[in-house]
């Protein structure tokens, strides 16, 4: 039987994910390498984009469609995942570190026996063999691990691999499954978020904000900082819990983990458990009024300076060069 790799794809409000090209990609590169072919699986309703998947990967795209399958379930996507790689032999398994990745990769590994490596940061073959790199250690220390597993399950964190399109599109090779009665014993009913509002996960450009704004009527600055980097909100846990921002921004350890291109600290002191969240980060750049803080010791770029007025004086630049 031909060896493969499976990519499970996810889909938001009719969409593919961004993160999912990403692992399209991911997939392309170790297919190429190994000798190996890839078989993509979407589980969603009425999805916009599927043409879009061969800009990135020359695969094979399964559509599991089913009216109550628009919105997650892990009963239903496990099942669905765990059948579809058992009948097709797939030994690696790729998906997205998001929210819905975090949840369903155990279980896809526990129904397939499989070894799982989660948060990857890097996935190649050397001598023969697929190593994954991870954090540890909030982010203190990277893991090199090889599974022995006959069957491995990678998630890979978003903005950490790039999503390249292929010189020349593939072959699109589509095929519909419908779903008669998926296994709904579990789902979400309803997704509840701030309209237009950029997910901190997944976008290349973050300004955050820490204690040092001093409370939530500020936070204009760093909102309309963000408005002209076209970057989404981010907020340190001090931040979250006294209630001046909402917990799915919170950046950190017991947040959301980021890599974006460009990470912009306001006010941040950067206490270990912040930065094992944003320290993949490309470029960090930190503003802060004491200048021994810990932030500044990950800090590609640094401003030592009160950030009221450091703030409006970069927006207004950035929004003149833009002019």
């Amino acid at each position: 039987m031909e060896k493969k790799i499976l990519v499970i794809l996810e889909q938001r409000n009719g969409k593919i994910k961004k993160s999912s090209f990403e692992a399209l990609t991911v997939a392309q590169n170790l297919a190429s390498s190994l000798g190996f072919s890839v078989d993509a699986a979407l589980i969603g309703n009425e999805v916009e984009n599927l043409s879009e998947v061969f800009s990135y990967c020359s695969c094979k795209l399964v559509h599991f469609t089913h009216a109550d399958l628009q919105l997650y379930s892990s009963s239903a996507y496990k099942k669905i995942a765990v059948e579809y790689a058992s009948q097709q032999g797939c030994e690696i398994i790729l998906l997205s570190n998001t929210s819905l990745g975090k949840d369903l990769a155990p279980r896809v590994a526990i129904g397939l026996k499989a070894g799982l490596v989660s948060d990857c940061i890097s996935l190649e073959q050397k001598e023969n063999q697929l190593f994954a790199v991870r954090p540890i250690y909030a982010g203190k220390a990277l893991q090199e691990v090889k599974l022995n597993s006959e069957v491995k399950v990678f998630s890979l964190r978003p903005n950490v691999f790039k999503a390249v399109q292929l010189e020349t599109k593939a072959n699109e090779k589509i095929s519909t499954v419908v779903e008669e009665n998926p296994d709904l014993s579990n789902r979400v009913k309803q997704i509840i978020r701030s309209e237009g509002k950029l997910d901190v996960a997944e976008a290349d450009i973050i300004v955050s904000g820490g204690r040092g704004v001093k409370g939530p009527e500020h936070f204009n600055l760093i909102e309309g900082l963000a408005e002209q980097l076209g970057a989404a909100v981010g907020a340190s846990r001090a931040v979250v819990d006294a209630g001046w921002r909402p917990h799915e921004d919170q950046v950190g350890q017991t947040g959301k983990t980021v890599s974006p291109s460009l990470y912009v600290a306001c006010g941040i002191s950067g206490a270990i458990q912040h930065l094992a969240g944003m320290s993949s980060s490309k470029y960090i750049v930190a503003i802060n009024k004491d200048k021994d803080a810990p932030i500044f010791t990950v800090a590609d770029y640094g401003i030592a300076g009160d950030l009221f007025e450091i703030l409006p004086i970069l927006t207004e630049e950035i929004k003149k060069l833009k002019s």
